[in-house]
């Protein structure tokens, strides 16, 4: 006698995602550490009220605009050896200090205040200058409010991208964003002796 049975129901092995881009997920400073750990091809941040962010690629365009800002800084810094510049890439942690966990698209430490410091993980101290370059997609607000984060933790002078709007918000320690529209340098001399970013690229 031949006894049937049910057919087993076909494993589905593909992994389920979970779209969380209208959630607002909130994680420790030590969950953080291990997600970015666990994670290490994502783009992180944490906002000073333990917020999340997940930050998708830049697409060709603003990641062209980008290399151009970071390869001005790197021939200039390279010629001065006055501090170490470092990409988007790179996480500053502002924990202590009241902050979340930020990484620009550019920024620069004055060599002296490196040094003793451990920059092998999420670097402890604001650096002297930070560039945000806006995408097509990133919000003007938000962007906005990363770069205040920056002045209240000591950065002396950081730069809001904005090629859409062809416009560049200029923040400096103890003073109110001053607005450039359509610049086609930024003398950065007040921070870093010298150095005059071009944006006759970006535009």
């Amino acid at each position: 006698m031949t006894i049937s049975t049910a057919p087993t129901p076909p494993v589905n092995t593909q992994p389920l995602l979970l779209d969380v881009s209208n959630t607002t997920l909130t994680v420790t400073p030590a969950q953080f550490d291990r997600l970015c750990t666990d994670n290490p091809d994502l783009r992180l941040e944490l906002t000073p009220n333990r917020e999340l962010i997940v930050m998708a690629p830049t697409g060709g365009e603003s990641g062209k605009k980008n290399f151009k800002l970071s390869g001005q800084l790197f021939v200039w810094n390279e010629s001065t050896e006055l501090g170490e510049a470092f990409d988007s890439s790179t996480g500053y942690d502002f924990t202590a200090f009241g902050g979340g966990k930020r990484s620009p698209d550019v920024s620069w430490i004055e060599k002296s205040r490196l040094e003793g410091i451990d920059i092998v993980g999420f670097i402890p101290v604001a650096p002297d200058f930070v560039i945000e370059l806006r995408s097509a997609t990133d919000s003007l607000t938000a962007t906005q409010s990363k770069m205040k984060e920056y002045q209240r933790q000591g950065v002396h002078l950081g730069l809001l991208i904005d090629p859409q709007h062809r416009k560049v918000e200029i923040y400096r320690s103890g003073q109110e964003p001053e607005i450039l529209e359509s610049p086609t340098q930024i003398d950065c001399g007040d921070v870093m002796p010298g150095f005059v970013l071009r944006m006759s690229k970006i535009w």
